[in-house]
């Protein structure tokens, strides 16, 4: 079946294909994309080569002994901060650390006030604005103390170890855990367990088994527990780390918690002091119920041990441990490490032979990029004059002229879209001037024809009787037809055509049709039939937009079909998913209900219409009949309301002919299911 639609299928295949999208490799897009990455690449290539070759060996240089001496630098002052209460005298510290490392240290206050600095001349440069990094013992940075504690790492509240504060022992009391140390050591030896004395920062020592497997020594008689019995000094810390963790639980509303020597809570752990090596984090250890009496106080009872408590306990010991520590360890204070010279990398001059190279390759890709700009710039620009020139003319009224189509690219695509809107603009213009011919031709004959009747009956030459007042009245009903034809076309073009869709059982509607021209047909001697069966598609549509739509096309069938011929009027739903008796053979399948495509068709077995006039039938006062008899023809609006009024529903109008044997219309609308999911067409209003 060839289908058309508007002003015909010739013209609208060209559009689609052209529609296609090129391939990059053809479009222009493609060739500046290409040109623009290959200036960037010689940009790239040039510039990373000198880069590399005049600042690679420097800057590897420069970074490999900045990141190890900066972490240095951060744990030396990290551990006086934490062993000293005040940053006095750190001085000394400072001006070593930039003697080994051959930078420059400086340490201010918060408040930027000067502590120490390594740059002691008058014309040292000023600090910069930034930081490298704050010593704070009770807040370390995770990332530089990494770096410079030797793999000792912090402990999970960022707190220094080395920060024991009131933890660390007396002379006395580290001398006699250390002798104690020894004669375990011995035993272990012994009992063939290799073993050693490990002293941490607090003063305390402790036995640590070669491979770190305590468990190894608990077969032995070597009693090791001598050693975690906490110092009167260590209790009393204990105690009061206790009392400020409880302030800080009751000010939440919790109950009191008992800490262990290793700063957990229940029962007791393996003893450990704050801030040594191997000290456990915190951690909730449930206490069990037959726990004997003297490892647990008396007065303090232990809070539920849920998620939320543990988080509450972990947070408020950690903040005792802070505020229990900090007249202990110097306050935090920025440091500043750069270039003695001030820079924070170190500067270099180019050489001669350097300088030359940049000014070379510099020179190398402007050339390229002016030169492919100006090569890309003229092809592009001068198929756009021709198109320029090709308007102007249009707009001054001269003949549309085609332009050139260099290629097969954006530009030239556009040179063709021109020259199809030139056509396209030429043919509107002959249309118009036809149109205002044909609305003259048709208006002037029932004008002419009333005029000359009353002409007559002023002459005396007419009788106004019956036959002369029924003459008068059928000129004026053709003449307000074709005036309601173009007001209706008119409406359609401005948007202005209302529709009031409502479920439409299409069967209903033909044979309503089929009735209002049933006399017609047969004072024309022709056979008017309606074969859709029972029941017939359903859509949603204006039942009365839609009969006049059916009703133009039976008209027309009417009129162009020989007295004894036939005009048929059936409907099916088209599409992949229909079946039933209304279905087409091409859409036999699953059973639709309320949804495809509705096709209505309107077949005649008249005179048909010529291959080359297809195309037109639907175009505004067109005519088979070019003498535009008003014997053989009505007013050429017919066929062109029907398509508006089909494509106002979402729909298309189409019609196939064969000379000799008759035309086939057919007006394919969406179905009640499909309807509410198609946008209505631009320009047209749906009321609800």
């Amino acid at each position: 079946m060839r289908r058309t639609r508007g002003h015909g299928a010739r013209e609208q295949e060209p559009r689609r294909v052209d529609q296609a999208r090129l391939p990059l490799r053809r479009s222009l897009l493609g060739r500046l994309l290409a040109v623009s990455a290959l200036v960037a690449a010689c940009s790239v290539a040039a510039t990373a080569w000198i880069a590399v070759q005049t600042t690679s060996g420097a800057i590897k240089q420069e970074q490999g002994q900045n990141l190890t001496a900066d972490a240095r630098i951060y744990d030396t002052l990290l551990e006086y901060a934490a062993r000293n209460p005040t940053w006095d005298g750190v001085g000394a510290t400072v001006r070593k650390l930039a003697r080994e490392s051959g930078r420059r240290v400086a340490l201010t206050t918060q408040g930027r006030q000067p502590l120490a600095d390594s740059a002691t001349e008058p014309t040292a440069p000023a600090l910069p604005p930034q930081a490298s990094a704050v010593v704070d013992p009770l807040s370390v940075d995770t990332v530089l103390a990494a770096r410079g504690a030797d793999g000792q790492g912090t402990g999970a509240d960022r707190i220094d170890p080395r920060a024991v504060g009131p933890f660390r022992l007396s002379t006395a009391d580290s001398r006699a855990l250390r002798r104690t140390a020894d004669d375990k050591v011995a035993c272990l030896n012994r009992a063939g367990i290799a073993s050693d004395v490990v002293v941490g920062a607090s003063g305390r020592p402790r036995v640590q088994i070669v491979g770190n497997d305590p468990e190894r020594a608990l077969g032995t008689r070597c009693d090791l527990a001598a050693l975690d019995t906490p110092t009167r000094s260590e209790r009393k810390a204990l105690d009061a780390l206790s009392e400020l963790a409880d302030a800080c639980l009751k000010r939440q509303g919790r109950e009191g918690v008992r800490l262990n020597n290793d700063l957990s809570w229940g029962d007791p752990a393996p003893a450990a002091v704050p801030g040594e090596p191997g000290a456990v984090v915190p951690r909730p250890v449930p206490a069990p119920r037959d726990a004997p009496a003297e490892q647990a106080a008396p007065s303090v009872e232990m809070p539920e041990l849920t998620g939320e408590n543990d988080r509450a306990i972990a947070s408020c010991v950690g903040t005792a441990r802070s505020e229990q520590l900090s007249s202990y360890v110097a306050s935090p204070a920025l440091l500043f490490i750069g270039d003695e010279g001030g820079a924070t990398l170190p500067g270099f001059d180019l050489s001669p032979t350097n300088t030359a190279r940049i000014a070379g390759a510099a020179a190398l890709v402007l050339a390229l990029t002016v030169g492919a700009s100006v090569f890309a710039g003229a092809r592009l620009v001068r198929p756009l004059h021709a198109l320029t020139g090709a308007a102007q003319r249009m707009r001054d009224g001269e003949q549309p002229a085609s332009v050139p189509v260099s290629g097969d690219d954006e530009v030239g695509r556009l040179a063709a879209a021109f020259n199809d809107m030139s056509a396209h603009r030429a043919r509107l213009e002959e249309q118009r001037k036809a149109m205002v011919s044909d609305v003259a031709h048709e208006l002037r004959t029932p004008l002419s024809n009333i005029r000359g009747w009353l002409e007559a009956a002023q002459d005396g030459l007419a009788d106004p009787d019956p036959a002369f007042v029924s003459s008068l009245l059928e000129e004026a009903v053709l003449l307000q037809h074709i005036i309601d034809d173009l007001q209706d076309l008119a409406a359609a073009d401005a948007g202005a055509l209302r529709l009031h869709p409502e479920p439409v059982e299409v069967r209903e509607l033909l044979g309503q049709v089929a009735a209002a021209h049933q006399a017609r047909a047969e004072n024309a001697g022709v056979t008017l039939a309606v074969t859709t069966p029972a029941p017939g598609p359903a859509l949603s549509a204006d039942p009365v937009r839609l009969r006049q739509a059916v009703g133009n096309l039976v008209s027309n069938a009417v009129r162009h079909t020989p007295e004894g011929g036939r005009v048929t009027l059936r409907a099916y739903v088209a599409g992949r998913h229909a079946s039933g008796p209304y279905a087409s053979e091409e859409g036999r399948g699953t059973v639709v209900t309320g949804g495809g495509t509705v096709v209505i068709e309107v077949a005649d077995t008249g005179s048909g219409i010529p291959a080359d006039d297809l195309p037109h039938v639907f175009d505004r006062f067109w005519r088979a009949e070019k003498s535009r008899s008003r014997r053989t023809g009505g007013s050429g609006l017919g066929l062109a309301i029907v398509r508006k009024l089909v494509e106002a529903h979402g729909g298309t109008a189409e019609a196939t002919s064969t000379e000799g044997e008759g035309s086939t219309f057919a007006l394919r609308l969406p179905g009640a299911s499909e309807q509410g999911r198609r946008p209505a067409p631009d320009g047209m209003t749906t009321a609800f």
